[in-house]
């Protein structure tokens, strides 16, 4: 009964995730009373009126956060979604907020992550709803806005005191359910130069945020004119590394594979494969000194070996480092950076090694954020239940599994990430053409009203 009324609104969940993809909702600077920028806020004010539209209660906490309620009783569970993206980066065959439907799937930043799935949610309670499905606890489905930057959106409703779930989970990562998550740190920090000799960078510049692995950098420098033609023969033998010739300087194109940076595994760091290749150039100063600090400390490692933060265990594997984004001029550069720890360990564990590190390369820290690691029991009662509903919708046992990837899970007490991904299923979040497959979609509306109904009984 259930399924059925969900594929019954098939056409208008397609329709309401277009509407909200459509909005480009990457964080801006803060307008007037709108924290996270105008396109997170339009973001906001859709799934709202959405959701007074499909009848429920709904909740604006000061523009940071809101959400749509439904049910009674003395406990609350949530589902917790964002509206919030990574920046849509370069390479798309769609446009990235077009919303458009080709093959089955439905492009654009935001699909998988994770506005379809907050939608889908949506939908999954207005389905109990109308059938009046009877429920003893309430029902929160919560729409974030500063997921992909720092969760403040969460941090601001905790701080206020609202009320916390008993249980609950976030449609942000993948099934079966993933009750453990690394610890993250992201950081960025900065450096002034003062250059000399006959080598000097006028410029540099790589990637789109510290979580994303950059699949493109490029150094814009000036060469003397007799060591041109040797920066173009050693550019031949990288097959990264491209030379583009202006009248007064060389562009030296540097380009990688983007991946979650959760999984650098899975791309090539655009980055530093640029410093490999500046590093066979004869700067001298300032500049010289960061690309060999470079070279030794960070490289082309995934890690943390040269800096001398690796740590693994059993559960959650090895600890993660991915050097994200890079930002510079004659004067001074930045770079961001995104590190993931093992569940069984802590902050303390690598923050003082990392920190002398970055002392040695001269580097100044302009922020950093740190969300701790994530383990839940399996013993744990909505572990259980949330296991009881995958294996009644999939047919298979629910495996318990540990990730290096940072869900919204963190944000909010007794949350685990469950979907939206199905096994098999590639990873297309934070990459050029993000989708999500309609069928997938539906299904997925339908885990979680089983989810929800479990949850809340």
């Amino acid at each position: 009964m259930l399924n059925d009324k969900i594929l019954s609104m098939r056409d208008e969940i397609i329709k309401s995730v277009q509407s909200c993809v459509q909005i480009k909702s990457v964080e801006g600077e803060p307008v007037r009373n709108m924290p996270f920028g105008e396109g997170v806020h339009k973001s906001l004010e859709y799934c709202l009126q959405l959701s007074e539209n499909l009848g429920f209660k709904t909740i604006n906490v000061d523009n940071m956060i809101g959400y749509a309620e439904y049910g009674s009783g003395d406990e609350m569970i949530a589902v917790l979604g964002h509206l919030d993206v990574v920046p849509e980066g370069d390479g798309w065959t769609y446009p990235p907020y077009g919303a458009e439907i080709h093959n089955g799937k439905i492009y654009g930043r935001g699909t998988t992550d994770d506005k379809g799935p907050t939608i889908g949610a949506l939908y999954a309670l207005k389905a109990i709803k109308d059938l009046n499905i009877p429920l003893k606890r309430r029902v929160r489905v919560f729409f974030g806005l500063n997921e992909e930057t720092g969760s403040n959106c969460v941090k601001h409703y905790v701080e206020k005191g609202e009320e916390m779930p008993v249980s609950g989970f976030t449609p942000d990562a993948e099934y079966p359910i993933i009750n453990g998550e690394k610890g993250i740190v992201t950081c960025k920090y900065k450096r002034k130069l003062n250059q000399d000799g006959n080598v000097i960078l006028i410029s540099i510049n790589g990637g789109i945020a510290a979580n994303v692995v950059p699949d493109y950098a490029e150094a814009e420098i000036v060469v003397p004119e007799n060591a041109a033609e040797i920066v173009k023969k050693l550019a031949e033998e990288s097959e990264e590394i491209k030379i583009q010739e202006k009248e007064n300087s060389i562009v030296v194109k540097s380009y990688g594979i983007s991946a979650h940076g959760s999984t650098p595994e899975k791309g090539k760091n655009a980055i530093s494969h640029l410093f490999k290749f500046l590093g066979k150039l004869n700067f001298i100063g300032d500049f010289n000194d960061f690309i060999e600090y470079y070279n030794k400390y960070i490289g082309t490692e995934l890690n943390g070996e040269r800096l001398g933060i690796y740590m693994e265990d059993d559960i959650s594997g090895k600890m993660i480092f991915n050097l994200g984004t890079i930002l510079g001029n004659k004067n001074e550069i930045c770079m961001e950076i995104n590190m993931r720890y093992p569940v069984t360990k802590s902050f303390e564990d690598l923050i003082d090694i990392f920190k002398e590190k970055m002392v040695l390369g001269k580097l100044e820290e302009v922020y950093l954020r740190h969300k701790k690691s994530l383990y839940v029991s399996p013993d744990t009662e909505f572990i259980k239940k949330l296991q009881k509903v995958y294996e009644e919708q999939f047919g298979e046992k629910a495996e318990l599994i540990s990730i290096g990837g940072g869900t919204y899970a963190k944000a909010m007490q007794n949350i685990v990430a469950f979907g939206p991904i199905f096994k098999g299923q590639p990873m297309v979040e934070h990459k050029p053409d993000e989708y999500i497959e309609i069928d997938s979609l539906m299904k997925n509306v339908q885990v979680m009203a089983a989810a929800i109904k479990e949850l809340a009984n």
